[in-house]
């Protein structure tokens, strides 16, 4: 096989490309030899019941999660390792921290730090992360914050706003790094219903109008055929099925996917 990271085939690669990837918890096998990818620029949504691997597909990403076995590659270059003399070995930890700042991740609950101010919240992790100066920090925070709806609290703290609210700053806080990937894990689900739609207006906003590569897992079914360029049902850590949301969500050809839209839709 080419080295991904070789600039000959750098254009074409995936920007995320997992290679028989498992993850176990003890005794559970979480990931089952998954092999998936995402292109540049692709808008992917992962949907399927709890314990089906999707979270843990975006914990493995941000290396929250370490993996058993396989390859990930973000962009051509391996994450969880690196090439030595020509061949992989597990990752350092500089070689981590290198290639999390490819990748922003917006939670289910908020993180946002409860002594922080909205803006703070927002400038703290380019400053001392990316080294940019206060002012450039600033500058940036107003950009993703104006984009999210939320400069009218720059001084509040977290505990001052709504659950979409937080969630909004969350998703700006992501957005300040000038991350390539987003990665959104359920983003909707801690939040009131009637606060869900403020919040996916903002992520479908930030679909239309940022070239980024996006990969979302949600219970919003109906937000991800609206959303997605690909829609793919996970089960028992592996991709049952997928295809574009009129493909999956109109005509599922498995029997498990089937059954599983039945349940939710």
């Amino acid at each position: 096989m080419n080295n991904p990271s070789d600039p000959a085939t750098q254009a074409s690669n995936p920007m995320i490309l997992m290679e028989k990837v498992v993850k176990r918890f003890g005794d559970v096998t979480v990931l089952d030899a998954l092999d998936f990818e995402v292109a540049r620029g692709e808008k992917v949504t992962i949907i399927g019941s709890s314990g089906s691997g999707k979270s843990t597909v975006l914990r493995i990403l941000m290396t929250l999660e370490t993996i058993n076995e396989g390859v990930i590659y973000i962009d051509g270059k391996p994450l969880w390792h690196e090439y030595r003399d020509g061949r992989l070995i597990p990752a350092s930890e500089a070689h981590l921290r290198t290639m999390r700042k490819e990748m922003g991740m917006v939670f289910q609950q908020f993180n946002l730090f409860p002594h922080m101010t909205v803006l703070r919240n927002v400038t703290e992790s380019p400053m001392h992360v990316l080294g940019l100066s206060r002012q450039k920090a600033i500058r940036r925070a107003h950009k993703y914050l104006d984009l999210v709806g939320m400069m009218d609290h720059l001084d509040k703290f977290p505990s001052q706003l709504s659950g979409g609210q937080q969630q909004r700053v969350a998703i700006a806080r992501a957005l300040a790094m000038h991350p390539n990937i987003m990665l959104f894990d359920e983003p909707t689900s801690a939040l009131d219903p009637e606060l869900v739609g403020e919040v996916l207006t903002v992520i479908r906003r930030l679909s239309e109008e940022h070239d980024l590569t996006m990969l979302l897992v949600t219970h919003e079914m109906e937000f991800a055929r609206q959303f997605s360029d690909r829609v793919c049902f996970f089960d028992k850590g592996v991709i049952v099925e997928q295809g574009t949301p009129e493909e999956l969500f109109t005509a599922p050809q498995k029997e498990r996917t089937q059954q599983f839209l039945k349940s939710v839709m």
